[in-house]
């Protein structure tokens, strides 16, 4: 039985674990980081790398459809098997020796096996033959283990092998037929990246009544209608009571309205789940399998000494990539600033390098949907709910000089939330093509508290689509 010791020990090592651990490092700190699939995680093989290079060719090519010279110019449809090894490339053929080698030239010591806590800075790591070794942590214990995808309680479901987001970006080859259960993110990426690459019926199973109901329902309205002029079928406020795997492969679905339907594959998107059921939390007094309540220094409530951190989805904040890598700079600066002595990391204020603070206000998302959504802040109801005299301003992208140029009938729309009483903005909205590029402004604006007054005075590029900032001004009667 190996008994080890390092400053640091991070179990996960995602994009967020790596982070943790480089932080730590870079802060004086030795650090070993447990990892049992892949270095890199979940975004680099499997999410957010994989779907987007999936989707980026069949975007590129209605682009250049849309606008008149070109479209003459194209005379082939998508080259699907391209598409698919461009896609292999991006996740480097699911091999991690990269990673690997980042983490060694960041002076990182990996550990393969699964890690689990056996008590206050204590983890055991069991490797791929069920050798055990032992950890000790002088400093700080990071979680990184992320979610997972949830497997709802239906009838037949798991007995018909249902793909999640993993089968989903890794798969080589379209079905016919595709359900999908859910209609947040991961199912409307998934909807629109399956049809592009040849999936003749697509099928959305929505228990509520829009899609993408996170975010500002005229989202979901404008999405629907262009998944529906793209020939993807959109089931609202539909249940599913029962699935069964024929003898042919097909998948029978049973739905709530006494309707079946038939694929011949279904795709469970219908929320995440925390990977801690087999960490170990009952040894440190927290209950395995939960998400893990954190501070905004990242350190775990109910847990005596302060020396468990938790970042990324395992926390529940922020579950996305780019906020876990945020929470991640946090987490390792302050473990390090506090292993030091730094009276700033005691308690930490808003704001400074240490406190987790744009989780809670200005988390800026991206959805890869054919047109593309983007959003920071608070829709207006969020708004709303925190006592916030909120005033909305919408406006029609496809007015602006800058999107009529970009694309042949350019569709889209802005929304921006405004706090009446602080003269600032809360949130933005924006669905159309390509305005993911768009949202960092706004993003700025809004950790800025920069006054929209202000504001008034960052002038657009003419002819761009960032014109629509001016307009939504305009619109605010600035």
């Amino acid at each position: 039985m190996d008994k080890l010791s390092y400053d640091v020990i991070v179990i996960g090592a995602g994009s967020t674990g790596e982070n943790v651990a480089d932080r730590a490092v870079k802060g004086g700190l030795t650090a070993a980081i447990i990892e049992s699939d892949l270095v890199g995680g979940e975004c680099s093989y499997r999410a957010c790398m994989p779907s987007k290079a999936l989707l980026r060719p069949g975007v590129a090519l209605e682009e250049a459809r849309s606008v008149a010279g070109a479209r003459e110019a194209i005379t082939g449809k998508l080259n699907v098997a391209a598409a698919f090894k461009r896609r292999d490339f991006f996740v480097s053929n699911w091999n991690d020796s990269g990673q690997v080698k980042w983490l060694r030239q960041g002076k990182i010591q990996l550990m393969r096996g699964e890690g689990r806590l056996v008590g206050e800075r204590r983890v055991s790591v069991t490797d791929s033959e069920g050798r055990i070794t032992y950890l000790r942590a002088r400093q700080a214990v990071a979680i990184c283990t992320g979610s997972e995808p949830v497997i709802p309680d239906i009838s037949g479901l798991t007995a018909a092998r249902p793909w999640t987001s993993r089968e989903a970006t890794s798969a080589n080859m379209a079905p016919r037929r595709l359900a999908i259960l859910g209609g947040g993110v991961v199912a409307c990426e998934m909807a629109t990246l399956w049809k592009q690459l040849g999936t003749e019926e697509v099928t959305l199973l929505q228990r509520g009544d829009r899609l993408l109901p996170k975010c500002e329902p005229l989202v979901g309205e404008f999405l629907q209608a262009a998944f529906e002029r793209g020939r993807i079928s959109v089931l609202l406020n539909t249940s599913v009571r029962q699935v069964n795997r024929q003898a042919d492969g097909a998948v029978r679905i049973a739905l709530s309205s006494g309707e079946t339907r038939l694929a011949d594959q279904i795709l469970v998107a219908t929320g995440r789940q925390p990977r801690t059921a087999e960490l170990g939390l009952e040894t440190v007094s927290l209950k395995a399998g939960s998400w893990l309540e954190v501070d905004d220094s990242m350190r775990v409530k109910k847990v005596a000494g302060g020396w468990l951190y938790a970042a990324g989805d395992v926390n529940h904040r922020a579950l996305l990539t780019h906020m876990g890598k945020y929470q991640a700079r946090v987490c390792g600066d302050v473990i390090a600033a506090r292993a030091r002595g730094d009276a700033d990391a005691t308690t930490p204020e808003p704001w400074s390098r240490y406190f987790s603070t744009a989780d809670g206000c200005a988390v800026p998302q991206v959805i890869f949907t054919n047109p593309e959504v983007a959003a920071v802040g608070w829709t207006e109801a969020e708004a709303k709910a925190r006592g916030i005299n909120a005033r909305v301003v919408d406006y029609d992208l496809g007015r602006l000089a800058g999107a009529a140029l970009y694309a042949d009938g350019y569709d889209g729309k802005g929304r921006a939330v405004i706090d009446q009483d602080r003269g600032v903005l809360v949130g933005m909205t924006l669905v159309g093509p390509a305005v993911g590029e768009l949202i960092h402004a706004a993003t700025i604006a809004i950790v800025g508290s920069i006054p929209i007054s202000k504001l008034w005075h960052a002038v657009p590029a003419y002819p761009t689509i960032s014109e629509i900032w001016l307009r939504l001004l305009e619109a605010a009667d600035l």
